[in-house]
């Protein structure tokens, strides 16, 4: 079962979605506030069921907010994002050398982000 892990940074709040093995999976912004990163974390909850926009692939379809973009980034690594009904960004993930590893990655947000109970370090 994954857990959302609270922890305060120099500048704020920030959480990281973790598998049941320990693995983080998404990790968000510093937030200002402990209410404000919670929310966050809810948000996530609610979002997690959107679809998948895949960038990486030419004339790729456009998916509604709430959904996961998967992206490249400067380095070559595939990437995912997930966006809130609203299009701001609520979590991102590590990079990824293989695109199937990047969308193992949105499943098990999907997977383990619905139950996960929230811990702070």
């Amino acid at each position: 079962m994954g857990k959302f892990v609270m922890k305060q940074t120099a500048t704020g709040f920030k959480f990281d979605l973790k598998a049941g093995n320990g693995e983080t999976i998404a990790t968000s912004e510093v937030y200002t506030t402990d209410t404000a990163c919670k929310n966050g974390i809810e948000s996530v909850k609610k979002c997690c069921e959107g679809e998948v926009e895949d960038q990486t692939v030419e004339n790729f379809e456009v998916k509604k907010h709430p959904k996961f973009e998967v992206y490249t980034d400067k380095a070559g690594e595939y990437r995912f994002r997930l966006k809130a009904r609203n299009g701001e960004i609520i979590a991102v993930s590590e990079g990824y050398k293989a695109k199937p590893s990047c969308l193992n990655g949105i499943e098990s947000v999907k997977k383990n982000a619905p139950e996960a109970e929230t811990v702070v370090e």
